[in-house]
Formats: C-alpha cells, structure tokens, sequence
C-alpha cells in the first residue's frame, strides 16, 4: 500500500502551551505584525488545518508563539484511501438492487 504525505497542523497546542485558550487572542497579535485577519479567519485558522497559508502570516505565528514553521505543520504519513475500489463495489451493489425495477410513467385518467 502506498503512503501519502500529509501533515498536522499545531497551532492549537503551541497557543494553549503559550497560554493563549481563545482564538481571539491572536487577533491583535496577528495585526500588530501587519496581518489583518477578521475573527472567523483566526478561527477557522485555528481549528481547522489550513490548504493554504499566506508566509506573512506563518512568520507571525512563528513569532508570536517563539517557535518555527517546523513546530508548526509536523509533516506525517497517510495511508492512501483505496476509493476506487470501494466506490466500485457500491456503484455495482446499486445496480442489482435496481435491475428489473425502472419508474413507470404517469398515467392520467379521466374520472
């Protein structure tokens, strides 16, 4: 089975090791280093693992928390998902259950 790199995001962990609960502390930090991020982005930036990341606004995390990119985005390995397989079988599974059952047309009669 092939592996897939994937990584874990820690922002939540070195903010609660720096003694930061809310995701609304790193508001005014963020923007005291040039990065203006409105509170729902802060915390969707802290609860959820970023697809992209702007490297201002990584720099700010890095100093605001005294730690570098590394102890932020810990790089892992993902067993890869085998979908085409199991969506096959579903697919195929769906087509029995339905063989010999199609929807008949409306009939419409005079009364």
């Amino acid at each position: 089975m092939k592996t897939k790199l994937g990584y874990r995001w820690n922002l939540r962990l070195l903010m609660a090791k720096a003694g930061m609960y809310a995701t609304s502390d790193l508001v005014p930090l963020l923007a005291e280093r040039g990065v203006v991020l409105s509170a729902t982005q802060v915390y969707r930036l802290v609860t959820q693992d970023p697809e992209r990341l702007n490297l201002h606004t990584l720099m700010a995390l890095c100093d605001i928390l005294g730690c570098t990119p590394n102890d932020l985005i810990e790089p892992i390995a993902v067993p890869a998902a085998k979908k085409k397989a199991a969506a096959g079988a579903e697919s195929q599974a769906a087509t029995v259950a339905l063989k010999g059952r199609r929807p008949r047309p409306a009939e419409i009669t005079k009364q």
